[in-house]
C-alpha cells in the first residue's frame, strides 16, 4: 500500500469494484472460486455504504446552506448533482448486498 498515489487511494476509499473479481471469466471452478471471494470481500459494503450516506449528507447540506442563506442556486447545484450521484452509488451498493445475501452463486 505504501506505493500506491493519493489518486488511488481516493478512489478505492470511495469506489469498491477493486475488491472484486469477475464471476464471468473461466471455467466452473474459477468462476465458484471467484464467487467465494466475493461473498468475502462483500463484508465492506456496508463501509462503502456508510462512506457514501455521509458524502451525500454533507453535500445535501452545504447545497441546502447555498440556496438558502447565501441564495446562490447556481452555486448549489454543485452540491446537489453530488448528492444525487450518491443516492445511485448508495442504490448499487444495497442492491449488491441484497444480490450476495439472495443469489446462490454461478452455475
Amino acid at each position: 500500500m505504501a506505493d500506491l498515489t493519493f489518486g488511488t487511494l481516493l478512489y478505492r476509499y470511495f469506489f469498491f469494484g477493486w475488491l472484486f473479481r469477475d464471476v464471468g471469466k473461466g471455467d466452473r471452478f474459477e468462476r465458484s472460486s471467484a464467487w467465494r471471494h466475493n461473498l468475502q470481500q462483500a463484508r465492506w459494503l456496508a463501509t462503502y455504504l456508510r462512506r457514501w450516506l455521509v458524502v451525500g449528507g454533507l453535500m445535501y447540506g452545504l447545497g441546502a446552506l447555498c440556496e438558502t442563506l447565501l441564495q446562490a442556486p447556481i452555486l448549489s447545484a454543485f452540491f446537489f448533482v453530488p448528492m444525487a450521484v450518491s443516492i445511485t452509488v448508495n442504490t448499487v451498493i444495497g442492491t449488491l448486498m441484497l444480490g450476495f445475501k439472495i443469489l446462490s452463486g454461478p452455475l
